[in-house]
């Protein structure tokens, strides 16, 4: 069973999103990483660009594939997890903690409706 954490709103494809006030912190969720296998690469924005709700902002490479990562809000990177550059396996290792992708300054809270709470995600990925 994956680990989905409370308090958290999640993509159908898979990034979970922690808001704290204006700003929120993004990565690719338990369930995302367990799928994906072990991750070798990826690839974030930079702090400055903005990210746009539901477009890709970021690769994810992995044993078994690549796969796009996709905002789920928009506004603007104010910090990234450079440490991901040189070790991606925090990601598996850590989803939710040093695995970590981007920091972004949230300039469109309305798009956070969009997002699944903790118990829609779980009906998402089976796991009821």
């Amino acid at each position: 069973m994956s680990e989905v954490r409370d308090g958290l709103r999640y993509t159908a494809e898979h990034e979970w999103i922690l808001v704290e006030e204006d700003e929120a912190l993004i990565g690719i969720t338990d369930y995302a990483q367990g799928e994906l296998g072990d991750v070798v690469f990826v690839e974030l924005p930079e702090v400055g660009q903005t990210v746009t709700h539901m477009e890709a902002f970021g690769t994810i490479e992995a044993v078994k594939a690549a796969s796009d990562l996709y905002a789920p809000v928009t506004g603007e990177v104010v910090d990234v997890n450079t440490e991901l550059s040189e070790n991606p396996g925090l990601i598996n290792a850590s989803p939710y903690e040093e695995g970590w992708m981007i920091r972004v300054k949230v300039t469109d809270a309305g798009t956070l409706e969009d997002l699944l709470d903790t118990e829609k995600y779980k009906e998402t990925i089976g796991e009821e």
